[in-house]
């Protein structure tokens, strides 16, 4: 199996390397100073896991050649247009797209441009950032990798593939049969950390810790439960019990990285997840007052950053 990710950042470059270590066949496709750096030093891992460095072929645009049995993308929404032109001579008649992108609108966007038949379902569940190096850098022990047929038989034979291809890396790896739950309920906690981390400035220990923090964050995720609920995804009963007792976790020191990146000034996925999140609901029927104040603070960050670069 040739697998081919996009990008080789935090999460990309984690899940990547650890299945080229694993002996997969994978294939990096990056911009060309990271491919110079790549070629140069190996892809580099730093993890409570163990630490590795790992020499995977790396393309550009330019030189990317034949086809690929899985593309996996890990980028940034705002760059999924760019992707998509990116990846398009790598997907041959038996391709797949497997997308470990945050939220859910990305799948119109893919499914119009390939073919919802060629799209899987799929996400990730990882800490991990670009060090000051290029290093990637695992911030806890943790990296879970999970995919899914969206529609069909769960077990279809390229899934199975693709099982069987990732039996041996090092993270958790795992076939879904419910990829559109698992997807809608990592959505619906991620759009609530990202509102809440953002638009408080801290982590949930420190908003936890304050005189309204926990109503405010349960205020956001029964918001979101009840758009993905809308939707036709009810929040199982383990998935609500865990994100209940992290957010009132006192000493957590978990921030989305939506919040990292605003704390550098970067650019940010306010329009694809809190945003997005609205507009579903407004769909709907859902109110979501704390969630759309949460996006006004957002909104009001990116035009800064707007007027920045103007």
């Amino acid at each position: 199996m040739r697998m081919l990710f996009l990008g080789a950042g935090g999460t990309g470059g984690y899940f990547g390397g650890r299945a080229a270590q694993a002996g997969v066949d994978v294939t990096f496709l990056v911009r060309g100073p990271r491919a110079a750096a790549l070629r140069e030093q190996g892809l580099r891992l730093r993890s409570p896991r163990g630490d590795a460095t790992v020499r995977p072929r790396i393309v550009t645009a330019n030189d990317l050649g034949g086809h690929y049995d899985v593309i996996v993308l890990s980028c940034k929404a705002y760059d999924l247009a760019s992707a998509v032109t990116a990846i398009t001579p790598a997907v041959g008649p038996g391709s797949v797209v497997l997308p470990i992108m945050n939220g859910m609108a990305h799948y119109d966007v893919l499914d119009y441009s390939f073919g919802a038949h060629r799209v899987l379902g799929g996400l990730c569940q990882i800490n991990a950032t670009l060090g000051p190096e290029g290093e990637i850098v695992h911030m806890g022990s943790y990296a879970g990798f999970v995919f899914g047929e969206r529609a069909g038989e769960p077990r279809s034979e390229r899934c199975v593939a693709l099982e069987r291809a990732l039996a041996q890396v090092d993270f958790s790896c795992r076939l879904s049969d419910t990829i559109h739950q698992d997807c809608w309920e990592k959505y619906v906690f991620l759009c609530t950390l990202a509102a809440g981390t953002c638009l408080l400035r801290g982590t949930v220990g420190e908003i936890a810790s304050t005189a309204d923090g926990q109503a405010v964050m349960l205020g956001l995720l029964e918001e979101a439960q009840a758009v993905s609920a809308a939707s036709g995804y009810r929040v199982r009963p383990q998935a609500d019990a865990a994100a209940r007792k992290l957010f009132a976790d006192t000493e957590s020191p978990v921030t989305a990285s939506m919040f990292r990146d605003l704390r550098q000034g970067l650019r940010v996925e306010a329009d694809h997840i809190v945003g997005d999140m609205i507009t579903r609901g407004a769909a709907t029927g859902i109110a979501t007052p704390y969630l759309r104040v949460a996006y006004s603070h957002l909104q009001v960050y990116q035009n800064r950053q707007s007027e920045k670069a103007s």
